[in-house]
C-alpha cells in the first residue's frame, strides 16, 4: 500500500512559473517633464504591441508632481522615485538595475515613439549585431530634422571649428562640422561615432560590461563616454532611418544658459578622462576661445545695432563667459557632489 504523505496532501498545485524575460527593458528617466513624460509612456504603449517589453521608469526628484501623474495613470509600471536628482547618467544606471530585459533602450521623456519604431530599432541590432550600440533617427514635432540623434566624436579640429565659428558658417560640411556630422540628413543608415542617449539599444550584457554610464557625468556627454569605451571594446555603433521618434530636446532644461553650462561641464569631462594633458589643455582653451568669441561679437553687434535678437544671443554666452570656473575643468566627482 502506498504510503501517504501528509505534508503533501492540502499544498495545491505548484506555483506558475514567473513570466517570461522581456526581449527589451525600456528606461525613461523622467525630470519635471509630467505631460511628456505621461505623451512618450503612453506613446510606447501604443506603437509597440508585439515586441515583449516592460517599461521602468526613474522620477528625478521631480517638482511638478511627474511621479504622482505617471503612477496613477500607469500603476502597473514600476516607478522608481528618487529624493533628489542625481542626473541623467547615474538615473539610468540606476534602472537598468531593476531591468530583465535581453536589450536595454534608453528613451528621453521628451520623445514621442512613431510608427512602431522600438521594434523597427531592435529588428535593426538583430539585422546588424556587430554594432552593439544601435541608434534611429530623431525629428521635431512640426516633422524637421532634429540632427540630435548622433554625433561625431570630439576632436581638436571640431574645438577649433567651434572656436572659429566655422561649425556656424558651414553647418552642412562634415569637414567643419564633424561633431554635428554636417551633411549627413540622418535619413540613410550610417555608423556614427555616438549615439544620443535619448535613443539608445544596447544589449544589457554589454551595457553590464561596460558598467553602463560613468557616474561623473551629471547630464550630456555620458552617451559620448560610453560610445568611447565601447568602441575600444570593438563596438561600431551604426543608426537607422527606419526608427524614427519625435524629440522635442532639453525640455528638463529651462533656461538657455544652465543647459550651454552642463553641456560645456559634460564635454570638459569628456576631454579630461580621455585625451592626453597637452590636449585636454589646448580643447579647454578652444572652449575658453570659442565662448569668449561669441561674447564678444554678439555684444559688439547688441551696442551697435540695438536689436534684441542681438542682446538675447550675447547674453546666454556673456554669462558663459563669466562662469568658465564652473564648467571648464568638467564636473567633480560623484563622490565630491
Amino acid at each position: 500500500m502506498a504510503t501517504r504523505d501528509p505534508a503533501a496532501e492540502g499544498a495545491g498545485e505548484a506555483p506558475p512559473p514567473p513570466p517570461p524575460a522581456p526581449e527589451v527593458s525600456i528606461l525613461v528617466v523622467s525630470y519635471n517633464t509630467r505631460e511628456m513624460t505621461l505623451a512618450c509612456l503612453a506613446s510606447v504603449i501604443a506603437e509597440t504591441p508585439e515586441l515583449p517589453h516592460e517599461l521602468i521608469v526613474l522620477d528625478n526628484a521631480s517638482a511638478d508632481g511627474s511621479a504622482d501623474a505617471i503612477a496613477a495613470a500607469h500603476p502597473d509600471i514600476p516607478l522608481i522615485r528618487l529624493a533628489e536628482n542625481i542626473g541623467f547618467g547615474r538615473g539610468n544606471n540606476r534602472a537598468a538595475e531593476a531591468a530583465r530585459g535581453r536589450y536595454l533602450l534608453l528613451l528621453n521623456p521628451d520623445t514621442v515613439v512613431r510608427d512602431r519604431a522600438i521594434e523597427r530599432l531592435v529588428a535593426f541590432a538583430r539585422r546588424r549585431p556587430e554594432a552593439m550600440i544601435w541608434g534611429g533617427r530623431t525629428i521635431f514635432a512640426d516633422g524637421s530634422p532634429n540632427p540630435s540623434s548622433a554625433w561625431g566624436r570630439l576632436s581638436l579640429w571640431s574645438l577649433t571649428a567651434f572656436a572659429t565659428g566655422l561649425s556656424v558658417l558651414f553647418p552642412r560640411s562634415e569637414l567643419t562640422n564633424p561633431e554635428g556630422i554636417g551633411g549627413w540628413g540622418r535619413d540613410t543608415e550610417r555608423g556614427v561615432d555616438i549615439v544620443s542617449g535619448c535613443f539608445l539599444l544596447i544589449e544589457r550584457a554589454f551595457w553590464e560590461r561596460l558598467g553602463g554610464f560613468d557616474p561623473d557625468y551629471f547630464m550630456y556627454a555620458e552617451e559620448a563616454d560610453l560610445c568611447h569605451r565601447a568602441r575600444a571594446l570593438g563596438a561600431r555603433p551604426r543608426c537607422t532611418p527606419e526608427a524614427m521618434i519625435v524629440h522635442h530636446g532639453g525640455a528638463s532644461e529651462r533656461v538657455r544658459t544652465e543647459k550651454a553650462l552642463r553641456l560645456l561641464s559634460g564635454k570638459a569631462t569628456l576631454i579630461a578622462k580621455h585625451w592626453s594633458p597637452p590636449a585636454a589643455w589646448a580643447g579647454r582653451n578652444l572652449y575658453r576661445l570659442g565662448v569668449g568669441l561669441r561674447a564678444l561679437g554678439y555684444g559688439l553687434a547688441a551696442r551697435l545695432t540695438g536689436r534684441q535678437r542681438h542682446r538675447e544671443a550675447a547674453e546666454p554666452w556673456a554669462a558663459l563667459w563669466r562662469r568658465q570656473a564652473e564648467w571648464i575643468r568638467g564636473y567633480p566627482p560623484a563622490g565630491e557632489r
